[in-house]
């Protein structure tokens, strides 16, 4: 079932890519949480935090850090992901190194809260139109 929903969500985007409408990255950027300050690294496109060179060490080593601002995920769905890798993609045991990736990745690419609606008006003074 996950893997479905991550082939949907591939798709979708790669659709609103080829309509002009959103690209990847900017997909990504969108969904950083709002009270993050920290910058974007120029080379990677990831949030700058003390984490990033460990992130870097580890995780673009075999992949694009695209690979990362394409997914979201809950730390233990980070940590799923990191177990697949590890078990289909040949991915080294990260040892204490993991801890570190995991909250980073939690932190700034964990689940999008989608905005909720905005309060309803108040105080409105309706007119009539006239004809």
């Amino acid at each position: 079932m996950k893997k479905i929903m991550l082939v949907a969500t591939l798709l979708s985007m790669v659709y609103l890519a080829s309509l002009g409408k959103i690209t990847p990255h900017q997909y990504s950027q969108k969904a950083i949480h709002a009270d993050s300050t920290k910058g974007l690294d120029p080379e990677t496109g990831l949030v700058i935090a003390k984490e990033l060179d460990m992130v870097k060490a580890q995780c673009t080593g075999c992949h694009s850090s695209k690979m990362i601002l394409q997914f979201r995920a809950s730390r233990e769905g980070w940590l799923e992901r990191i177990r697949w890798m590890q078990r289909t993609q040949k991915l080294w045991d990260l040892g204490e190194a993991e801890p570190v990736v995991l909250d980073y990745l939690s932190k700034y690419y964990g689940p999008v809260k989608h905005a909720q609606r905005r309060q309803p008006l108040s105080n409105v003074q309706w007119y009539k139109l006239n004809k």
